[in-house]
């Protein structure tokens, strides 16, 4: 059994928290689109953004980015599950994952994001950072910090996934198993 880290009422609190900063160092929603890094990255930024429209009163788009072509770590996918229905040329994107690791997801989306158009800023979002970065990356926005050996293993689980919202940290020990 894991660390519960955060638990569905401590992840809307955190998603909260995280919408007002956005909105705040934006300056409200004007030209702000969020996209979300499937799989998981998806529901939190449908979250955030959804949250950031409860807040302004004005529509936040949300789409989903499939990453899989741009990844240097798996195989390629025959199939791309992009959909973002709006323009990004000269939007404030914020670009949502649930997890930041290495940076390589991050540099993937961004690499995906850029086929698509040119956005006035990228901005990412990001529910938990858990440190040992390998590319110069970071997060402008990040919901919880957590301090973990490289071989433990965070998991996040979205109701939309998983039937429940929850943070876990597994260490080395347990996620091998």
């Amino acid at each position: 059994m894991g660390t519960l880290l955060l638990d569905a009422g401590d992840m809307r609190r955190t998603l909260g928290r995280m919408a007002h900063e956005i909105l705040e160092s934006n300056g409200g929603a004007e030209d702000l689109v969020v996209v979300g890094v499937m799989r998981r990255g998806w529901p939190v930024a449908k979250r955030l953004a959804f949250l950031m429209t409860q807040i302004e009163g004005t529509t936040v788009p949300c789409g989903k980015l499939d990453i899989s072509r741009h990844r240097d770590d798996r195989k390629p996918s025959e199939t791309d599950e992009t959909e973002i229905p709006f323009q990004i040329n000269g939007k404030r994107v914020v670009l949502v994952d649930e997890v930041i690791y290495t940076g390589r997801t991050v540099r993937a989306a961004l690499d995906a994001l850029m086929q698509l158009g040119r956005p006035q800023v990228v901005q990412l979002a990001v529910l938990v950072d858990r440190g040992h970065r390998e590319l110069p990356i970071t997060a402008n926005y990040c919901g919880k910090v957590v301090n973990t050996e490289k071989d433990d293993h965070i998991v996040v689980k979205v109701n939309e996934f998983d039937g429940e919202d929850a943070v876990v940290l597994e260490p080395h020990a347990q996620g091998a198993a």
